[in-house]
């Protein structure tokens, strides 16, 4: 047998029954749904005030265009204005009712309660619109509008003077295969086929000197700029050091184990980098010959190399369509470019920015120090490329 026991209500809640009644018809109209079966219960200012809500919730934030974005639309539009098309039959009282009811909403400020998400950019100011002085300066930053972006202008190139023969030099019984400049430009050296180095006098073209120790092609010359030594090497695998004092060999660099095609001296380091068919760069003492590091890696002939001051000091370019660039004091790799799709034959640094351009058959790529990152192609020639150089004036030459 079981007795239900009737909470009385005390006289202590009897004081809250006008607060709750009160709260309950402001949140009704916010928060009722319109459903069919209560569509009667819904009032005009109920849904007036729905509709204010939201307008202000979702739209208010984006009401007003940037001046800048509001002037290049009211061009766009002025020459191809089309008649409005008319509503459909079915939706036009309700569409009429609701454009009604939103003209005739007064515009609320968003005062310091608001929960409406405005983004500002950095350099605004007060309540201007974004964007309104033109795109913003930073990238990363997120913008509530839309923006073009600027077409990008490609630079027209400087005018340069043609280049005219000026004299041809026969000597040579061979292929020349190696130039060399002195820092002065008083001389030139030349290593060919004939298994001979030949210098000769820059301003006349005159014959000074013939040297002779190589036992095949000469395949590569430099001339130091801070001793008096000649640098050569061939495909007998010999790298040798000629005094242009006594114009005879004072060194050689023994260990290649096949022909060596490339040379190049370090601009501020007493080191002197050659390359060749065997795929390694091999590091040398200038002075004591002894060999520092061999930079293994590729997989196919060493075609050219590049020392400069700054990391990575030196740069190698392969038969097997790669681009390494190398940390000298370490001997290892610090990059491989793989952009090229066949051998890479060419290097070239430029003299004053910190870059450099790759050659392979019928591309020409330039890449930025010290990561390598690619910059842009050069077109125009489709041919086996096999020399290349740049001067001070943005001149890029390609021999190919």
């Amino acid at each position: 047998m079981s007795t239900e026991v009737t909470p009385a209500v005390g006289p202590q809640i009897e004081h809250l029954k006008g607060l709750i009644q009160q709260n309950a018809k402001r949140s009704r109209p916010l928060y009722a749904e319109r459903s069919r079966q209560d569509d009667s219960q819904v009032t005009e200012p109920a849904e007036r005030l729905m509709i204010a809500s939201r307008i202000q919730a979702e739209y208010d934030s984006v009401k007003e265009l940037p001046p800048a974005i509001a002037a290049k639309m009211a061009a766009a539009a002025g020459p191809r204005k089309k008649a409005k098309t008319a509503p459909a039959a079915e939706d036009g009282t309700s569409n009429a009712k609701t454009m009604k009811m939103i003209e005739g909403i007064a515009s609320r400020d968003a005062g310091p309660s608001s929960t409406a998400l405005t983004v500002r950019g950095k350099g605004s100011s007060g309540d201007a619109p974004p964007n309104a002085n033109g795109p913003t300066p930073q990238r990363n930053l997120p913008t509530s509008s839309l923006v073009r972006k600027q077409t990008i202008v490609q630079v027209k190139p400087e005018w340069h003077a043609p280049w005219k023969l000026m004299r041809v030099i026969s000597g040579h019984l061979g292929w020349v295969r190696a130039l060399a400049v002195e820092p002065e430009n008083k001389w030139f050296a030349s290593g060919a086929g004939d298994r001979t180095i030949k210098i000769w006098d820059l301003a006349t073209g005159n014959l000074r000197l013939t040297l002779t120790g190589h036992i095949s092609t000469v395949r590569g010359l430099a001339v130091s700029p801070r001793h008096p030594y000649l640098f050569s090497c061939g495909e007998d695998k010999m790298v040798k050091c000629w005094d242009l004092e006594t114009n005879k060999v004072i060194r050689h660099y023994h260990g290649h184990l096949s022909g060596v095609y490339t040379l190049a001296l370090h601009p501020t380091l007493d080191v002197l980098v050659t390359g060749g068919r065997d795929g390694v760069a091999r590091v040398w003492d200038m002075r004591t010959r002894s060999n520092i590091h061999v930079l293994s890696g590729h997989k196919g002939t060493v075609s050219d190399l590049k020392c400069q001051e700054a990391d990575p000091q030196v740069i190698t370019s392969s038969l097997d369509s790669t681009v390494r660039l190398w940390d000298l004091a370490a001997g290892k790799t610090m990059g491989v470019l793989t952009h090229h799709k066949k051998g890479v034959r060419a290097l070239a640094i430029h003299p004053k920015e910190f870059t450099f351009a790759t050659g392979s058959t019928g591309s020409i790529k330039q890449w930025k120090c010290p990561e390598g990152a690619f910059m842009q192609n050069f077109e125009g020639q489709n041919s086996i490329i096999n020399t290349m150089s740049v001067n001070e004036d943005n001149v890029l030459f390609s021999g190919g």
